[in-house]
């Protein structure tokens, strides 16, 4: 079940996304955190962060729209107060890390990257530019790899971006951020949905807008994961409505080298254990030497 993503080791390719596990010490009541292959804490900014005004959660067919707005503790709280629980665990640690412009990208990576315990960093480039009228930084090639550059100019961790399937075209992305020298991407983040409330005639989150996750986004997940496979050689991370071991193993044979299960936590705060034992039997069941004998295999 061993994977290694840009040399970090994993015991297993499941992780938490960042955002649906908490700092994992709210799940540690009902997951063995040492089963996992990694956790991927919620985003974390240079300052802490109040998110957005409620409602910011709506459940859809399907799945669930989000508006939180990245609320956190901010980077130094999270070391001093989140971190020495996880450092307790034998488990991946990866920090998942966003910000306004390039300079607090970077300032939050050389924090995380100073305090022992943290083993990757995860780049969440969908937030919004500042600089450049709001448009988010993973919809821009350029914007993606000069934040690419910036983070990997700061650490000696390996570095993963998450990518936006909010753009025409994924790939480009992928590459760009490939080019700027990440180590390894992952995605796909949410998707942009709206809902409304028919007899009030407004929208049920208060931002109007939010990210669409859960079973409903796998389809769109899955040909993404595929199509960035195809383009990039450094490893893909899939994640997107994974729900069952089956759903993350079709990730992995369309190219994913590990997986991230989100939404599923809030359903069934088992889902990673019982995920990572559905790939453990498939792997005995198949008579693999390895898991990722499956990755990228296929066939069209």
């Amino acid at each position: 079940m061993v994977v290694e993503i840009a040399g970090l080791k994993l015991k297993n390719p499941v992780m938490t996304a960042s955002g649906t596990f908490g700092c994992g010490e709210e799940y540690a009541g009902y997951v063995d955190l040492n089963r996992l292959g990694g956790i991927v804490v919620k985003g974390l900014s240079l300052k802490p962060r109040l998110g957005n005004p409620p409602p910011r959660i709506m459940e859809t067919a399907g799945g669930m729209l989000n508006a939180v707005g990245l609320q956190n503790i901010g980077v130094d709280a999270f070391i001093e107060e989140k971190l020495p629980f996880l450092r307790t665990y034998d488990v991946a640690v990866i920090a998942n890390i966003y910000g306004e412009s390039c300079a607090e990208y970077a300032q939050v990576a050389r924090k995380l990257s100073a305090a022992p315990g943290v083993h990757a960093l995860e780049v969440n480039v969908s937030c919004p530019n500042v600089k450049k009228g709001g448009l988010s930084f993973g919809a821009d090639p350029k914007a993606a790899a000069e934040v690419t550059k910036r983070v990997k100019a700061e650490t000696h961790l390996p570095v993963i971006v998450k990518l936006t399937p909010n753009v025409t075209d994924i790939t480009v992305i992928a590459r760009a951020v490939e080019e700027a020298g990440a180590d390894a991407v992952s995605l796909i983040n949410t998707l942009t949905g709206m809902s409304i409330d028919l007899k009030t005639r407004t929208p049920h989150l208060k931002n109007i807008t939010g990210g669409l996750s859960g079973p409903a986004i796998k389809p769109v997940a899955l040909r993404m994961v595929w199509q960035a496979a195809q383009k990039v050689t450094i490893p893909v991370i899939g994640m997107g409505g994974i729900m069952t071991a089956e759903d993350a193993l079709e990730f992995m044979v369309a190219g994913a080298k590990a997986v991230q299960v989100g939404t599923a936590n809030f359903i069934n705060p088992l889902a990673t254990s019982e995920i990572v034992q559905g790939m453990r039997q498939y792997v005995k069941h198949h008579k693999l030497k390895n898991i990722t004998e499956i990755v990228g295999t296929l066939k069209v």
